[in-house]
């Protein structure tokens, strides 16, 4: 197919959607991957905790905390896992996972095949680049 379009997301761009975000919390693609291996979302949650850790076969995570504060519940030994599709994985624990608690302006890097979840006590803004590979 046509090559993929570059894509600058300037930081008035980017701070209008958070607002925009802000006010109706979710997710909006920046880089929807389609054509490419990544994509980007920007997210805002408020009061929200994930029922199961995730893992994926050939994806890694980046995520950019903007503001706010969220505890991730990383690594350890995946219990009772099952696979959701080709490459996808839940399990409702992840037995020696460690939590690590990011504010605004940390990043962090989460390989494939880590389990993760996520627990917003309050409300977190971030950007998450996932990148795919086979």
């Amino acid at each position: 197919g046509p090559p993929v379009a570059f894509q600058p997301i300037t930081a008035e761009k980017l701070a209008e959607l958070l607002q925009a975000v802000h006010q109706k919390p979710g997710n909006k693609d920046l880089v929807d991957g389609k054509g490419t291996a990544v994509t980007m979302v920007l997210t805002n949650e408020v009061a929200k905790a994930a029922p199961e850790f995730e893992y994926h076969q050939t994806r890694d995570h980046i995520f950019q905390i903007l503001d706010g504060e969220a505890t991730y519940y990383v690594g350890g030994t995946p219990k009772n896992p099952r696979q959701t599709k080709p490459g996808e994985f839940l399990c409702p624990d992840s037995e020696g996972a460690t939590a690590v608690t990011l504010k605004k302006g940390d990043y962090f890097f989460i390989p494939r095949m880590t389990p993760h979840k996520r627990v917003t006590k309050t409300s977190v803004s971030f950007v998450l680049i996932s990148a795919t590979t086979a």
